[in-house]
Order: structure tokens, then sequence, then C-alpha cells
């Protein structure tokens, strides 16, 4: 049975939310993958449909209507306290606001799948941030996992195959790696941060934080192109109860409950699932760099959760 550690108090009397076991986050995990995988051909699908800084716009005020109606059934519905204010800006900022204000654009000029690999280059800011601000361990299997997930992503990037010539390519791809560069940063702040809420709890207020910034730069720089039809009703559905809301909760969750380089490597499955799926549904091509790349963090993966894991069996016998 997994088991959730209790609320603890921290100094000064403040009692931090409980984390979730360990078990019930690898099962976050993984829905965080599939699902989130999954929304990388739906997004490109998407903005052809509606405008892309509009379309960001719509997945937050959907995804922020969920929570709102979901908390206040629950009756813990209230404003957060002071001290989670600062994660509550920087998750709803970096990880939801801006995030999704960059890969919405960028998805215009790049692959879906390519979008999804850049989009999660965050373990490269995570990796020496955990050790360096949260006194994470890099044992040889951690770091032999690591380097080999980065290889694999360096592999999928394939950089001598890229149109370096071309632009709005050029463009594109530089919003997903700093999409990427700001979400690791909130990686690293939910890592650290001692929380009084849970994350569930502070979520809406996190999707009031991401709202403003995007709604802004939809009114200032895009007018708004929408074709109503059953197709873009799908879409939104999808990516705001379910790609926005409860992505959202379970990736803050999952940052909560492993390792900032657990989390950081863990989703890379992202851009794995959303590079078969990209190739499955809108006839993106296989080449030998995917296919070498795709086998690259899925052996990395295997070896950073099964450190872990080791850890934690090495805890529990002590």
């Amino acid at each position: 049975m997994t088991r959730t550690a209790p609320d603890l108090p921290e100094a000064g009397g403040r009692r931090t939310a409980a984390v979730v076991g360990l078990g019930r986050a690898y099962l976050l995990l993984v829905a965080i993958i599939i699902l989130w995988g999954a929304n990388w051909p739906v997004m490109k699908v998407g903005v052809t449909y509606i405008s892309p800084l509009w379309f960001a716009f719509a997945r937050i005020l959907l995804g922020g209507a969920t929570f709102f109606i979901l908390v206040g059934a629950m009756g813990k519905l209230r404003l957060p306290p002071r001290h989670d204010i600062p994660v509550i800006l920087s998750l709803g900022l970096f990880q939801m606001g801006f995030f999704l204000i960059l890969v919405t654009v960028a998805v215009q000029f790049v692959p879906a799948g390519r979008s999804a690999l850049l989009a999660y280059t965050h373990p490269l800011w995570v990796a020496p941030g955990a050790v360096l601000l949260l006194g994470e361990r890099l044992g040889p299997m951690k770091l032999t996992g690591l380097a080999i997930g980065l290889l694999g992503l360096i592999a999928l990037f394939n950089p001598a195959a890229f149109p370096w010539s071309d632009p709005w390519a050029v463009f594109g791809n530089g919003l997903l790696l700093l999409a990427a560069f700001l979400w690791g940063l909130a990686i690293l702040h939910a890592r650290r941060h001692r929380w009084t809420e849970s994350p569930l709890v502070l979520a809406p207020w996190s999707m009031v934080a991401a709202a403003p910034p995007v709604l802004l730069l939809a009114l200032l720089f895009e007018t708004p192109r929408v074709h109503w039809s059953p197709e873009l009703a799908a879409i939104l559905f999808y990516n705001g109860p379910i790609a926005t809301a409860f992505c959202y909760w379970a990736s803050v969750t999952v940052m909560r409950a492993l390792p900032a380089l657990t989390t950081s490597i863990g989703f890379l499955g992202v851009p794995v699932m959303g590079q078969l799926l990209s190739m499955a549904s809108l006839g993106e091509p296989l080449t030998w760099s995917l296919g070498l790349g795709l086998v690259g963090i899925i052996l990395g993966l295997a070896l950073v959760n099964l450190a872990d894991l080791r850890g934690a069996r090495g805890r529990s016998e002590q």
C-alpha cells in the first residue's frame, strides 16, 4: 500500500502540506507522459483553428475554471497563505503562462515532435541546479542515466540536419529552449519550497497568476482568429480540463514528491510519447537519429528511476 507523509511542522510552527507516496507519484508521472505527449500533435492541429496566443489563454481560462469548480466543490477554495505566494507566482508564470505562450507560438514554425523535444530540455538546467541549490547527490547510476538521456536528446535534435538558414525555424527553436529554461526554474523552486497548502488548493491561484500576461500579449499582438468546429471544441476540452488542469496538478505533485533531477528526467518521457504520436497522427518521419534518441532517453529514464527506487529501498531497510 502506498503511504503518504503526514503534515510536518516547520520552524516557527508552520505546517507543510503532505507529499504523496512514491508509488502514486510514479503513476501520476506515467499519466503525464501519456496525456502531455498526446497534446503536442493536438496543439499542432489546434493552432490551425485558433490563433496561438488566444489558444494559450483559452487553455488557462478553461483549466482555471476547472480548478475553481473542483476545489470549490471540495470546500477548500480560499485565499492562499502569504508563504505560498512566491511558488504560486513561479509556477503560474514560468510553468504555465510564459511556457504556454512560448510553446504555442513556436509550434507554428517547428514540427510537433521536435517542439516537444526542445521544450523538454530542462534537465540541462535542472541538473546543476539540483546539485548546487538542493544538495541532491548524483550517484554513478543516476549520473550515467542523465548522460545517456541527454545524449539521446541531442541525437533526436540532430543539429546537423537543422535548417539554420531559416530564420523562423531558428526563432521557433529559440522560443522552445527559453520555455525549457523557465520550466527548469519552476521545477527547482517547487522542490525547494516548503509548501503550506497542497498543490491542488493552490492551483486555481497559479492559473490566476498565469492569465494576465497571456491575455495582455494576445490583446497586443494578435487579432482573434477562431474557426469554430466540433474538432476545435474537442481540442479545447482536451487542453483545458485534461492537459492543463489535471496535468498541471499532477506535475506539481510529482515535482514535490520526487527528486528534482528524477522529475526532470522523468518528464523526458513526454517528448518521446509526443514524437511517437506525431509520427502516427501527423505523418512526421522516422529517422535514424530519432530511433537512436528514443532508445537513449528511455534507457536514461530507466537508470535514473532505478537509482531512486534502490535509494528508497535502502532507506526503508535502515
